[in-house]
């Protein structure tokens, strides 16, 4: 395998690897930090939704600031400043105290952590397409190995995080998520020896006036392809609907029975589930059209979800986890591929990061109506107040005609 042939696609997902797995580290320490102080769905949520709403605005700007800046730059900057803001957390611990890393500060870090992941997710999405071409991949199998790698990185982040906790408690357990953000710089910062197209600076042609202009030129171009906008409600409503069971329902339910590994087994099997659909996209394209693989996955996932609504055992639990996640797989990389080849290539940081908003923007209404319900009406039903959703998503995504543009040649002229 040659090195300047491969090293830019290998890095890129070896970056998305190490990046994953700090916010799946994350993901699991941030929640258990507040769980274990005041046991709190509420509290739960408060963080949940710290760490939800900046992705709106963000990820809005991220894809601004990616073609406006260069990707290999913004990569590696939103990783040093992710990394800094989780080491924060032991670094207030051993300077005032464990009693300090209360839940307003645990919110805050968690707000300015999720502030500048956007970004570097971003423009990793954004260099994979002219890395896929120097390595001869088709987009669709460069798409199903990286949101594979991503999911990967759900496996081993909430795992080693669920360990680390029991070990060394939630406040080291960060040291662990800053590292994994530092090796995600290292291996970006190779592109530049690499000499990966696109990856630097853009041309100053191609430049948007300022950071706000390029945001709206990405908003345009959304709003005018049919597919992408429906696309964007479709993913606005499915993440708005799973975020709260994953970032506040299964965290409240194993805290309360003090099981930090088995919450950990639940978001693994989640992410191994992910691991095997992205992974398995990459021979279901050869046979399946994207929209038939969408239309299954949204409608096992309102079944899954539905399902686990009722709190059967652990090993039923995880058998419809890794199910929920097997589904959702491909989703990620019908999604990316239907960004990468409908938007031309001076716009893809825009289009990406404007699509990225949209589809966190239901996420902190669900949180806000997740905690409470939670702690009034009890987890079963709050379970149940999400997956019914979900199943009426599936069956009204039937009849959405947009969504056959899935399976259309691609629009743009000058895509790579």
């Amino acid at each position: 395998m040659s090195t300047t042939k491969h090293g830019p696609v290998l890095l890129i997902l070896f970056a998305a690897l190490m990046a994953g797995a700090g916010n799946g580290i994350s993901m699991i320490a941030f929640p258990w930090l507040v769980l274990q102080r005041s046991g709190s769905a509420l509290d739960a949520s408060i963080v949940a939704m710290a760490g939800t709403l900046p992705l709106l605005v963000a990820t809005l700007i991220a894809g601004a600031a990616v073609d406006y800046l260069g990707r290999r730059r913004v990569s590696m900057i939103s990783d040093a400043l992710s990394a800094l803001s989780v080491a924060a957390v032991p670094v207030i611990a051993l300077t005032f105290g464990v009693d300090a890393v209360n839940v307003a500060v645990l919110a805050a870090l968690a707000a300015l952590g999720a502030f500048f992941d956007p970004a570097g997710m971003t423009a990793r999405e954004t260099m994979l397409p002219e890395a896929a071409g120097r390595a001869g991949w088709t987009l669709d199998h460069a798409n199903s190995v990286y949101e594979a790698t991503f999911n990967l990185a759900y496996i081993v982040g909430p795992g080693i995080g669920g360990l680390l906790i029991a070990t060394l408690g939630g406040v080291n357990t960060m040291w662990v998520t800053a590292a994994a953000f530092v090796l995600s710089i290292g291996a970006i910062s190779v592109l530049r020896v690499l000499k990966l197209e696109g990856a630097g600076r853009p041309d100053s042609d191609n430049l948007p006036s300022n950071v706000w202009a390029g945001v709206k030129e990405g908003l345009s171009f959304v709003w005018k392809s049919k597919v992408l906008r429906v696309l964007a409600v479709v993913d606005l409503t499915a993440t708005g609907l799973y975020m709260p069971m994953e970032s506040v329902l299964f965290p409240k339910y194993f805290t309360d029975r003090n099981q930090p590994a088995q919450l950990g087994w639940v978001l693994m099997a989640l992410s191994i589930g992910g691991l095997v659909g992205a992974l398995g996209y990459a021979v279901m394209s050869k046979y399946m059209k994207r929209r038939t693989t969408m239309l299954i996955a949204l409608l096992t996932l309102g079944i899954a979800m539905t399902t686990i609504a009722f709190l059967p055992p652990l090993p039923v639990i995880l058998v419809l986890c890794a199910v929920v996640g097997f589904v959702y797989g491909p989703i990620a990389p019908i999604y990316n591929y239907v960004m990468q080849t409908h938007a031309p290539q001076r716009l893809r940081g825009r289009v990406v990061g404007v699509m990225g908003s949209l589809a966190y923007a239901a996420g902190p209404l669900g949180l806000i109506i997740a905690g409470p319900l939670a702690d009034t009406a009890g987890l079963e039903k709050t379970f149940f107040a999400l997956s019914l959703p979900m199943l009426v998503l599936g069956v009204v995504a039937l009849f959405l005609p947009a969504l056959r543009g899935l399976d259309d040649p691609p629009p743009a002229k000058d895509v790579i």
